[in-house]
């Protein structure tokens, strides 16, 4: 078809695709009735992506493998496993979209990633309760307050607690391993937003590590081991929920979290306790450790009911 005829049929015009025009003709093939949101995501991401290609000047048998390492990332998905998820963890995307997403007030408890072991509908515990199944580790008493900003105490709210066990695993790990739910448990702020719970000293564990990530943090000299944490996700009606950990101060990897999840706000601290009374009154058996942690939550805000819909 001649231009003139291009023109009369309203078919647009786009230049040839070169090295210099590469980014403009590409995103210049989206039409006019492309989602805005869509349209926006797509700009920015073929922008970069032409500017890290232009600066890297890969050689076809690189730009290969790197096929080859996505390809390799899929097969690795299972029902259990999301391996491109494990990617963006430790590429740091999942921290950064977090933080995006989670500006809160200063002294409100930050977020931090979910992780992959999270599971719905976990045993709901009464104050006290042991949620160690398999005997393992180090006892551990977590005690606390729910507050808002005012530092009022939240009545009511939900606390969602999981942890590895002593071998560095969680229970959907090891499946007939582990008695199932160990480990997990749900439990409600008292009418002063109380809360405690015994468990086990959280230990460092590595991230599946048998996979495509794994050969490339390898590869790039990094470990694959997450500092020693608990996660808890924290909710309460009209107020903000935290997705967030709990970090064992004497953990090695602090600073060299497998997927950049410490916050220097999260690190709790632990103490001894070594006298067989204090440890009774605790309700276990000395030596054990404590952790007095309060949990502060942000009003609800935009967006917030969603959040917590998806939680």
């Amino acid at each position: 078809m001649a231009k003139d005829d291009q023109e009369k049929a309203g078919t647009p015009r786009y230049p040839y695709f070169t090295e210099e025009n590469s980014e403009q003709v590409v995103n210049a093939r989206m039409t006019a009735d492309t989602d805005p949101r869509l349209r926006e995501i797509m700009t920015i991401l073929v922008k970069h992506m032409h500017a890290a290609v232009k600066e890297i000047k890969p050689s076809h048998d690189e730009w290969l493998k790197g096929i080859e390492f996505l390809t390799r990332i899929g097969h690795m998905c299972t029902d259990w496993r999301q391996e491109f998820i494990l990617l963006s963890d430790t590429l740091g995307v999942s921290m950064l979209v977090d933080a995006i997403n989670h500006h809160r007030p200063a002294g409100t408890t930050p977020n931090t990633i979910l992780g992959p072991f999270h599971v719905d509908h976990a045993p709901h515990y009464d104050n006290g309760a042991n949620i160690c199944l398999d005997g393992k580790g180090e006892p551990m008493v977590v005690r606390g307050r729910v507050l808002d900003e005012q530092g009022a105490p939240v009545a009511g709210a939900t606390l969602d607690v999981w942890q590895t066990n002593d071998d560095g695993f969680y229970d959907v790990q090891q499946k007939g391993l582990q008695p199932d739910w160990n480990l997990r448990g749900v439990f409600t702020s008292d009418a002063e937003g109380q809360y405690w719970l015994r468990t086990v000293k959280p230990r460092f564990y590595p991230i599946p590590d048998d996979g495509p990530v794994g050969q490339m943090l390898a590869a790039l000299g990094r470990h694959p081991n997450r500092a020693a944490h608990i996660h808890f996700i924290v909710t309460a009606p009209k107020f903000d929920p935290v997705i967030t950990h709990i970090f064992s101060p004497d953990c090695q990897y602090l600073a060299e979290d497998a997927v950049f999840g410490v916050k220097n706000e999260l690190i709790g601290e632990l103490q001894r306790i070594t006298d067989p009374e204090v440890a009774a009154r605790l309700g276990v058996a000395a030596p054990a450790w404590l952790v007095e942690w309060d949990f502060v939550l942000a009003p609800q805000t935009t967006g917030s009911v969603e959040k917590a819909e998806r939680v």
